[in-house]
């Protein structure tokens, strides 16, 4: 049975509007998806997750009903994602029937095993984060993640035996040191296993915004409830004899589930010992990513400091937020974000390196061949090509690997050698020459620049793909440009007498205020 690979993001927490970090981690897995997709089938899976006391609170606030308040929400967090040509498979939200009846057959396996038992719960709760804390991680007598007030909470409740899963979950962590990144993760979250592990209380009573646990008396706690979205979203039975389970099978253990570092706990401990609860393997990968900060502090909606994403989008346009957010540092790490920075990188490398690349060479085509692809006759067309035949195996390699960085690294070396050949070989004068040997070269230049721009739209689609498509259609093709990389990304596949199109600038440049 061919494996899909199965990418998610975090179930987001609809207590709020989206901002730039939710844009960003879903851009993240929707590069995964696409660059997928490029020599397979993939699933991507995103939605918002809808219960809990803080969600019940907002509702309150605003004077209306929790599902209310949600249905409310929900297109502003599709249209984000929309506005960042983001390509989802499917958005789960934890209200719909096909997730509680999951949540409530899993609870029934749980109890049935003897995985969960009753008993008394006391202890820290931070509303705004939904998460439990030991007296001992608290900060000043606050939650350690957004410094809130905790509440004392006292209350019979479900637990979880998570503890009994301890040593399973050390074994796994040492056998798969890759199965957490970033590496420092991975040790923050042997830290905790090694210091032991409690049992986790998996209900609460004090409100009702949440699924029922059979039975009545309380709802299950909301991230509880969140993580089973993973496998709720592609129709866990627990039936290994029904056909639906055989489809779950397909795509589960995810590939890559994406998470931001400050719910690493809950994926990496809490998850992976629930789904062996269930008779589940864990994930293949969980990456924990870095935050995007202003003035050092983590951009969040509690934090009052959430950056417009659609303002971003409308400004810069989509695709070059897309590019920033992934070159701008190494996946996995903080980085900080400001306007200028942007538009800086977007002028010199988007607007200057590529835009002008393709402005040049379909203008200079225009001029010498009419907007043809002329047919090249000489042999540094093969040269050329050849320096960058393993070109598109080494950026997918890098998409997959999560190293964004450098699979644009790898891709501009392209850009750069196209953009250097037009300097150093001098068309124009090329142009004015009689001789067959000058014109001879003119035909292998432009062909290699036309073939180059093909190669640069189909390696930077997964990561811009509206301004690849333009890209594309500028250059008078009309095969996919999200094709199969091994059959189309070999040089000399773009056919000679295509016609071109040029268009306005892909790029158009941006003028950066003078500081004030």
């Amino acid at each position: 049975m061919e494996r899909v690979y199965y990418v998610t993001t975090p179930i987001y927490y609809i207590s709020g509007n989206p901002h730039i970090g939710h844009a960003y981690t879903t851009v993240v897995a929707d590069v995964l998806a696409r660059t997928a997709r490029t020599s397979g089938e993939s699933y991507f899976l995103t939605g918002v997750d809808e219960h809990g006391q803080k969600v019940a609170n907002a509702a309150a606030a605003a004077g209306t009903s929790p599902q209310e308040w949600c249905d409310r929400l929900v297109p502003r967090w599709k249209s984000l994602f929309e506005a960042y040509n983001v390509r989802y498979d499917d958005f789960i939200r934890t209200t719909e029937p096909r997730h509680e009846r999951v949540v409530q057959a899993v609870f029934e396996r749980l109890r049935a095993n003897g995985d969960i038992y009753m008993g008394t719960y006391e202890g820290w709760y931070c509303v705004n984060d939904e998460t439990f804390w030991l007296e001992s991680r608290l900060v000043e007598g606050r939650c350690p993640t957004c410094g809130r007030e905790v509440q004392w909470l006292s209350e019979d409740a479900w637990f979880f035996r998570l503890s009994a899963y301890r040593d399973r979950l050390l074994e796994h962590f040492r056998a798969h040191p890759d199965w957490v990144r970033p590496r420092s993760v991975y040790n923050e979250m042997m830290a905790i296993l090694e210091g032991g592990l409690e049992d986790l209380s998996i209900s609460r009573q004090n409100f009702s915004w949440g699924i029922q646990i059979p039975g009545g008396g309380s709802v299950v706690y909301v991230w509880f409830d969140a993580l089973l979205n993973y496998i709720s979203a592609i129709g866990w039975t627990g039936n290994a004899d029904s056909a639906a389970d055989e489809r779950f099978h397909r795509f589960w253990p995810a590939r890559t589930q994406l998470v931001g570092k400050e719910i690493a706990r809950f994926h990496t401990i809490i998850w992976p010992a629930v789904l062996w609860a269930i008779g589940e393997r864990a994930p293949e990968l969980v990456y924990a990513h870095g935050w995007i900060t202003v003035d050092g502090q983590k951009i969040g909606k509690s934090l009052g400091n959430a950056v417009d994403a659609f303002a971003l989008a409308e400004r810069f346009g989509a695709d070059a937020v897309r590019y920033f957010l992934l070159r701008e540092a190494p996946f996995g790490s903080d980085f900080s974000y400001s306007e200028e920075k942007i538009a800086q990188r977007y002028n010199a490398e988007l607007g200057n390196d590529l835009g002008n690349l393709v402005r040049r060479t379909l203008a200079m085509l225009a001029k010498y061949y009419g907007g043809a692809v002329p047919k090249p006759q000489d042999a540094r067309v093969s040269e050329f090509g050849a320096r960058f035949a393993a070109l598109p195996a080494r950026v997918r390699a890098h998409l997959l690997q999560l190293d964004f960085r450098e699979a644009l690294t790898a891709t501009w070396e392209l850009v750069t050698a196209l953009n250097r050949r037009i300097d150093d070989e001098k068309p124009w004068a090329l142009a004015k020459s009689e001789n067959e040997r000058d014109a001879a070269a003119l035909r292998a230049l432009m062909y290699d620049l036309c073939e180059g721009l093909r190669w640069l739209a189909m390696l930077l689609h997964p990561i811009m793909p509206e301004r690849t498509a333009e890209i594309w259609r500028q250059l008078g093709l009309s095969t996919p440009v999200d094709g199969d990389w091994e059959q189309a990304l070999q040089w000399g596949r773009f056919e000679s007498g295509t016609v071109t199109k040029p268009g306005d600038a892909v790029f158009p440049r941006i003028e950066i205020p003078a500081p004030a």
